[in-house]
């Protein structure tokens, strides 16, 4: 597996891994497809913003996943958001383990000495691979709702670098 800076010519299969992630349901907050364009523009901005990496097969180049760091303008500067997608049937690959490995590395040279990470409560891998990284729960907000009207708690886990 190689683990390396996305690239907006990463866009396009980024974009297939995340879309087929959101219409299967039930582990992103995304509801809504996303275009290799929205993914350009989104790796474009990560450049002064924060980071995202991809991991890709060694030997096929295939797309296994990717995870972006990024500040939110209404939260402390030192705080980056995380976010983690991996190609679906390869969750338990170690995908998760060496696309953070990398996060972690970049994440104190962008300033950041707190990392979130907001999951659905019933995003019950997501919430066990957070913990298996070190993150720890922060706090609850109840009853979010979806795009339908369904109900979802989100669980935030935070980790201090």
């Amino acid at each position: 597996m190689i683990i390396r800076p996305a690239t907006p010519d990463d866009a396009a299969e980024m974009a297939v891994l995340l879309n087929e992630i959101i219409r299967i349901g039930g582990t992103t907050a995304f509801q809504k497809e996303w275009t290799a364009e929205a993914m350009q523009e989104f790796i474009r901005k990560l450049k002064t913003t924060g980071c995202i990496h991809v991991a890709r097969d060694r030997k096929t180049d295939a797309m296994l996943g990717y995870q972006s760091l990024e500040s939110y303008p209404d939260l402390p500067k030192t705080l980056g958001i995380i976010a983690t997608f991996a190609k679906v049937g390869s969750t338990k690959r170690g995908i998760g383990s060496a696309l953070f490995a990398a996060t972690r590395q970049a994440a104190p040279a962008l300033g950041f000495t707190e990392i979130d990470a907001t999951i659905r409560a019933d995003n019950t891998g997501g919430l066990a691979y957070y913990s298996k990284m070190g993150f720890v729960d922060h706090s609850i907000a109840k009853a979010v709702p979806l795009d339908d009207g369904t109900l979802v708690d989100r669980v935030s886990k935070r980790l201090r670098l």
